[in-house]
């Protein structure tokens, strides 16, 4: 063989070799595919939950949405201290899916989603294809978990979606240099708030990012002027636009003091004490569902601390960690479902510690096959968590799983307690619920006799108790409802030692003049009883597990 034959050998071979290290299909390619896969397989578990009764909280969004369907202005018919974000969210999704519980679960379904591929897209800019995918998976499945009450629709999940689509476009913004991307990302941040007021923390870490990677590429503070300023204007610029519209609808008051004065006083509730117990408590159950995912996110996060050639991502997601604990926080109460505040960063330091973890393994031993080791490892923990809770993903009936989650809550009872009403009533009847049952009145489609939707702050060791029960009853007589409510449960009002009970020796009073019964329902762990009419003026039902509905007597 001649050296012109060996060098064309040579040369071939060199050829082959380089054809073999290729890829036969892209890798953004595969990244997409599974990343509709996993959007695919979260669209089945939220449609198989898609009937379990509302909760409390999203009663309150739901009947607060319907009437903004009605015309009504938050604030008027349903008293709360969150802002009127998510009201307007439930308002906009009844309208697309229907004014039922699976419609309400497919507008959710759809938040998911796009909060999934923002996730997707968060991990791949810091940790390339295979930190997006092993992002979005752990997202869709943490955020979907009832450990959180994910599978519910909390305003958490909207707070969530508003924050990453204001953080990416700030990311843009600052790598393009373009004004109207911040103020983009400021009026999506600035929704975040308008959802829950947590949300307001992601629009401060925004504007510290940013002014970090200024300082770091030494601009002077005058060139920070117009950017900062037009995100701030969008930040700001939900919240003012809400104030001028729920001032000349006449309710700027009521909102105001609901989200501002009583709401401090319900955020100092709860002592340091106290709520570092509390976060134990929740925190420790949330792990325990999902535990190996947060130890994978705990090695990426010393991953990125020990990063010194990307003080961009090191800073940035340390930084997201924080200002997310941060959320979760502010009223030191750390129910579950506030912790999905997050898990969009968990999610993003589990994808960034696959994605290391890979390429470690490919530097180490030169074998490009070994990165298939580590994705499919981590896809086993995926299976794993999966399957410990695979009981209630695929298994459980709704009235199940909502007893699996909430136990002797009176949640699955207040749709047939709403039927009732409806059938009995006329649609301009207005009805009271004494109790923190909203639902009640989403399901009966029928107005509240006072705007007390909930009963948890007449109850509370606060300032406003006192002027809060005497107005629920002063509003509750002047309307004289067709039908009341009196829910006879522990949770639906969670006295505390220093409750005034005025409002107790009021509605025994008041009913026993009033009103005669017409339905009671036990609720028991396993079959609840109803007894309507003439069975139910016989029946004597079990005390503190009760639900009794009265009908106005004629006069």
């Amino acid at each position: 063989m001649n050296q012109e034959s060996t060098l064309v050998m040579e040369e071939q071979n060199q050829i082959l070799e380089q054809a073999a290290a290729k890829p036969l299909v892209r890798p953004s390619y595969v990244a997409y595919a599974l990343l509709t896969l996993i959007l695919l397989l979260t669209c089945a578990i939220r449609i198989h939950l898609r009937n379990i009764p509302l909760e409390r909280d999203e009663g309150e969004y739901a009947y607060a949405g319907q009437l903004m369907l009605q015309g009504m202005p938050p604030y008027k018919l349903a008293y709360n201290m969150k802002l009127p974000g998510t009201y307007a969210a439930y308002a906009l999704i009844m309208a697309v899916f229907g004014q039922t519980t699976e419609g309400i679960r497919f507008g959710v379904l759809v938040v998911n989603l796009a909060t999934i591929f923002f996730v997707f897209l968060l991990a791949r800019r810091f940790g390339g294809p295979i930190a997006g995918v092993a992002a979005s998976a752990s997202y869709a499945l943490l955020s979907v978990s009832p450990a959180v009450l994910g599978f519910c629709g909390h305003a958490t999940h909207f707070v969530v979606l508003a924050a990453l689509g204001g953080i990416l476009l700030l990311l843009r913004a600052i790598e393009q240099e373009r004004k109207f991307l911040f103020f983009c990302s400021g009026v999506l941040l600035g929704v975040g708030y308008l959802m829950k007021q947590p949300g307001a923390i992601f629009g401060f870490f925004g504007a510290l990012y940013f002014l970090r990677t200024r300082y770091r590429h030494g601009v002077q503070w005058r060139a920070l002027a117009g950017p900062l300023g037009l995100y701030s204007l969008g930040a700001v610029l939900p919240f003012l636009i809400t104030c001028l519209l729920l001032w000349r609808a006449g309710v700027f008051g009521t909102f105001w003091f609901w989200t501002v004065s009583y709401a401090s006083q319900y955020a100092s509730n709860n002592g340091l004490v106290i709520g570092s117990y509390f976060c134990f408590l929740t925190f420790s159950r949330i792990l325990d569902a999902a535990m190996w995912i947060w130890v994978i996110a705990l090695l990426g996060l010393i991953v990125v601390c020990l990063d010194r050639r990307s003080s961009e991502r090191s800073q940035f997601l340390l930084g997201f960690l924080i200002f997310s604990f941060l959320a979760v926080c502010p009223t030191l109460a750390f129910r579950p479902h506030y912790f999905i505040l997050m898990l969009p960063v968990v999610s993003v330091l589990a994808g960034v510690a696959v994605s290391v973890g890979t390429s470690k393994l490919i530097s180490l031993t030169g074998r490009r096959s070994l990165q298939y080791a580590a994705c499919g490892l981590f896809t086993l923990v995926l299976v794993a968590c999966f399957y410990k809770e695979r009981a209630f993903f695929l298994e459980m009936d709704p009235i199940a799983a909502c007893r699996s989650v909430y136990s002797l809550e009176a949640f699955p009872e207040a749709v047939p307690v709403a039927d009732y009403i409806r059938r009995h009533t006329s649609e301009d009847a207005k009805i009271a619920v004494l109790g923190s049952e909203p639902e009640i009145y989403f399901y009966a489609h029928r107005h509240s006799a006072t705007g007390y939707i909930y009963t948890f702050g007449l109850m509370e060791d606060q300032k406003y108790a006192i002027r809060m029960q005497q107005e629920m009853i002063a509003e509750i007589e002047a309307s004289r409802p067709e039908v009341l409510v009196f829910v006879n449960l522990y949770t639906s009002w969670d006295p505390g030692r220093n409750s005034d009970e005025l409002i107790y020796k009021w509605a025994r009073r008041y009913i026993q003049d009033h009103y005669e019964i017409s339905g009671v329902v036990d609720v028991p762990m396993t079959k609840t009883n109803y007894r309507w009419g003439a069975d139910a003026k016989s029946y004597s039902p079990k005390p503190y597990y009760a639900v009794m509905v009265f009908n106005r007597k004629a006069s």
